[in-house]
């Protein structure tokens, strides 16, 4: 433990938009200061996802930042994302606080100050985080130069100049027109933000970067800064999802390496993309599978071929229960489970399956019916359920994660984690129970048998390992193609001093 006087550097990764690669350029300076023996830990001031993680203390933070501490090689703490939006209905957010909920906002209520109010909570816990690491990583959130919201932020340049955060802009080249962006980004900050901004990184680049180069020195010339890094584009390559509602529902898959199945069979797993899914990174471990086939399927033909059809978590119950009536995905999952084929839900998918559903706090719709295929009566309490459960199934160990307001009252079947099995209808609140390896391969044996596969998963397949090989793989990117120095010197000293302004700069 560092003592009370000890503070740690910083930095802030910012980037020209959404999904440029902030997370994963956070993630990889944090795996690639973590092998130099330095105490790292990630930060993500406000946060928008429905991809959460339960921390060993209960407390609620998005997957990404889980993952960056993973990378880091600390335990997640509710200290590194302390408010997290989670979007839900009416244009309204879920806000939760240093890992719990407080409340519902509009989006207009929250950046029309009510979020302002929030920046002294934030940088208190940088602070602490500070106090107890070596360094901290921070990540922004969209683009520092949403001018429209500087005058609320908390993450982003408000954050920086709060705590006096040097700031490296990350930019997709991948999408075209990064000068643009680097040069845009920084002509709308204020001369205080931009005094902050000490240079940016390329990411997902394809060619030769020697081609690259004499467009990096004329923007060197015009803006005063380096750009301290190009980071290859590399296939596949990410952590889990984190911003906004902007999900690729067939992209959000990891790729991972080509392998024949084991067996002679393939298995087929559709996945159906609720509305407000939440936690879909549950289906990862079994993407990582060799012969599992994940696709994304929102139409009952579409479920024709599938062995296993999985009802992902939501945010909306209520209203994913009517969007699967009114796309016939409700009546094709009756006929999949009076056929005995496979069928798992996940919490919000789990409570979907059931009898009957009383909801006077998510959807505000009282009673309304289930889908009748597990014995199932789902009562939503306003106090959220937030655990890391550990159990068997199909006798192997099983470890999750619960995050749901619905509290199943369960009649009958054949008891199945916190949930139960009624014939090949599965269901439980347990998010991450499919990355229990020997469990995964159990239950996906069990589907081969009920869908008529000959299918056998591989003996070896480790996902945590999978998991650190990617983080490693990050932390290639930052060592190998990143100005590793000049990123050290900004933690440590912050942002040089003289950086030239780029007019016109906000407007006032």
């Amino acid at each position: 433990m560092a003592d009370a006087e000890h503070r740690g550097g910083a930095l802030l990764v910012a980037g020209t938009t959404s999904d440029a690669g902030k997370s994963v350029v956070t993630a990889g300076i944090c795996r690639w200061l973590a092998r130099r023996g330095l105490k790292v830990a990630p930060f993500k001031g406000q946060n928008m996802s429905l991809n959460s993680f339960v921390t060993r203390e209960g407390a609620e933070i998005g997957r990404a930042q889980a993952m960056q501490a993973a990378a880091a090689r600390v335990e997640p703490s509710a200290l590194m994302n302390p408010v997290l939006l989670k979007p839900g209905g009416d244009r309204t957010s879920q806000v939760v606080l240093l890992g719990r909920p407080v409340g519902e906002l509009s989006a207009r209520g929250y950046h029309g100050g009510r979020g302002a109010e929030l920046l002294g909570t934030v940088t208190d816990c940088l602070a602490e985080l500070r106090r107890t690491h070596d360094a901290v990583i921070c990540e922004g959130a969209g683009s520092p130069a949403e001018i429209n919201l500087r005058r609320t932020d908390i993450v982003n340049m408000a954050l920086a100049r709060a705590a006096r955060l040097p700031v490296v802009v990350v930019g997709d080249i991948d999408r075209g027109g990064v000068f643009a962006s680097f040069f845009g980004t920084t002509a709308l900050l204020s001369p205080g933000d931009q005094a902050l901004v000490a240079g940016y990184l390329v990411n997902k680049f394809r060619g030769d970067v020697s081609l690259l180069e004499p467009g990096l020195d004329m923007l060197q010339q015009l803006t005063g800064r380096p750009t301290l890094g190009v980071l290859p584009h590399r296939h596949g390559l990410g952590i889990d999802e984190e911003d906004g509602l902007r999900v690729s529902l067939r992209g959000t898959v990891r790729e991972s390496a080509t392998a024949p199945p084991h067996g002679a069979d393939v298995l087929r797993v559709s996945v159906l993309p609720v509305p407000l899914m939440s936690n879909f990174t549950d289906i990862d471990a079994l993407a990582a599978e060799p012969g599992v086939i994940v696709r994304f399927s929102d139409r009952p033909q579409e479920l024709a071929d599938a062995d296993l059809v999985v009802v992902p978590g939501t945010r909306g119950t209520v209203g994913a229960l009517g969007w699967l009536h009114a796309r016939g995905l409700a009546a094709e999952l009756g006929r999949r489970a009076a056929s005995g084929r496979p069928v798992l839900g996940l919490c919000g998918g789990f409570q979907l399956l059931g009898e009957r559903i009383e909801d006077d706090v998510e959807s505000r719709a009282g009673v309304v019916d289930g889908l009748g295929l597990l014995p199932v009566r789902v009562r939503f309490h306003r106090e959220k359920t937030l655990a890391r459960p550990t159990g068997q199934a199909l006798g192997e160990p099983v470890t999750g994660y619960e995050i749901h307001h619905g509290v199943a009252d369960v009649r009958g079947g054949e008891p199945f984690l916190d949930g139960c099995r009624v014939g090949a209808v599965w269901g439980t609140h347990w998010h991450g129970s499919l990355e229990s390896d020997a469990f995964r391969r159990a239950f996906l044996r069990r589907v081969a048998a009920d869908a008529g596969r000959a299918f056998v998963p591989a003996p070896d397949t480790a996902f945590a390992a999978l998991r650190e090989e990617q983080l490693d793989r990050l932390g290639d990117l930052i060592e190998e193609h990143a100005d590793t120095a000049a990123l050290l010197r900004l933690i440590e000293d912050g942002a040089p001093a003289g950086l030239p302004f780029v007019p016109p700069g906000a407007p006032a």
